[in-house]
């Protein structure tokens, strides 16, 4: 088992991108190379800069952190406009911003255990 395997933050940030995986299925066709790839490549991102990060040095790591919750806040903007625009129900758009905050608590509290 890799070192990130074993994170919380890792396995959460996969279960984030799963959820994104099939929100991103319902929207139509015509976003297939748009918004949905979008939301898709910022979902897996997550967890990909998880696993990368924990390959260097703690700060290199904390920085890595940084940019996984970037990709979590993309996420959340997508999931405005698709809201906006009508793909996804008001419901879906909140339980995807309360995992999203739930998970980018959690990489913030790693990020702060790093540095102890």
């Amino acid at each position: 088992m890799f070192r990130f395997e074993g994170l919380e933050v890792w396995q959460l940030a996969i279960a984030y991108g799963k959820c994104c995986y099939g929100i991103a299925s319902v929207f139509p066709k015509c976003e297939y190379y748009g918004l949905s790839d979008q939301l898709r490549r910022a979902a897996v991102s997550v967890s990909n800069n998880i696993a990368e990060g924990s390959a260097g040095s703690t700060a290199n790591f904390k920085k890595y952190i940084i940019m996984a919750i970037g990709s979590v806040f993309e996420t959340v903007s997508i999931f405005r406009i698709a809201f906006g625009v009508e793909y996804v129900s008001f419901q879906t758009r909140e339980d995807a911003y309360e995992e999203a905050e739930k998970l980018v608590r959690k990489l913030r509290n790693f990020s702060k255990s790093l540095s102890a």
